[in-house]
């Protein structure tokens, strides 16, 4: 009897220069996710707060204007409209008001429509040029695994690409792959830090060492925005790329470029692989009660 075809989806990470006028950056993400779907992309990754300018560069009270609420989100129902025309998966991300809190969100839209439901950023950074705790509460929806048409898919946003306790949490509740938008490039307070390859190689491990795929989409260009200290300027490095699940980099973005890149994985091979390699079979939770604590003491 032959074997049984395995459960093979392709992902996609788009990457683009954002101008400051939403309406531009909306229709190129929606021209970039049609590019995608026809070089046969299932699910497709935009980047974070992709609808502007990257304004967490300044602390002003006037860039709140950029929030909207969650439910009635325009740029979420026409992702939805989308992403039902072309049967893929959308994580749509967005500035969030929720009443009088702030959040750095994405919804998760499925491959007919439907809202499955929101995952608002848990790890908000605080340095120069990504002053995001000026404008986000801390989440409060904590990890989610999606299940979608296509996998069972978890999604963390830009800051928490670098705990790997957030890609663990994910993978134990069933992610299948996972998801991380970006806006990431220089350091306005000094210009010799490059992070990139450090960045890379931390998503690469999140991968590696929960044997599943891993997507990063990450803005490029040069944004200056006018702080209450003069202008600041970001140079974002781009480098959007996918890994498999050993951590290996198929598709790689460079750091100019527009660019949609493309990748297909078996998952029933990856799953089968997972199981034989006992990473989850031989965790020691009762041993990880350190990770509850802020310097290591007992």
């Amino acid at each position: 009897m032959a074997a049984a075809a395995g459960r093979k989806v392709a992902v996609a990470a788009v990457q683009f220069a954002c101008t400051d006028v939403e309406a531009e950056n909306v229709a190129t993400a929606e021209r970039l996710i049609r590019e995608a779907h026809k070089k046969g992309a299932k699910i497709v990754l935009i980047q974070e707060l992709f609808e502007g300018h990257y304004f967490c560069q300044a602390q002003r009270m006037d860039f709140f204007c950029h929030a909207k609420p969650y439910k009635g989100n325009t740029t979420i129902i026409r992702m939805q409209q989308l992403a039902k025309e072309l049967e893929v998966v959308i994580p749509v991300s967005f500035f969030e008001e929720a009443n009088n809190a702030h959040y750095n969100s994405v919804a998760i839209i499925d491959a007919d429509g439907t809202d499955l439901g929101l995952y608002r950023k848990s790890h908000i950074p605080d340095g120069p040029g990504y002053q995001e705790k000026f404008y986000f509460n801390p989440g409060d929806t904590g990890f989610k695994a999606f299940k979608t048409k296509y996998a069972t898919i978890g999604v963390g946003i830009c800051w928490d690409q670098w705990f790997p306790e957030c890609a663990r949490a994910m993978a134990l509740q069933g992610a299948e792959i996972l998801f991380y938008p970006t806006a990431i490039g220089s350091e306005p307070q000094d210009g010799n830090l490059d992070s990139r390859e450090h960045w890379k190689r931390v998503m690469q491990g999140h991968a590696g060492a929960n044997l599943v795929p891993l997507v990063a989409s990450n803005r490029i260009g040069r944004e200056t925005v006018e702080t209450e200290h003069g202008k600041s300027t970001i140079i974002f490095y781009g480098n959007s790329f996918i890994a498999g699940p050993t951590g290996e980099i198929v598709k790689l973005a460079n750091d100019k470029d527009e660019e949609v890149l493309v990748a297909e994985f078996d998952l029933d091979e990856i799953k089968s692989t997972r199981h034989g390699w006992g990473i989850f079979r031989d965790r020691r939770p009762e041993l990880y009660k350190v990770l509850l604590t802020l310097d290591g003491e007992k």
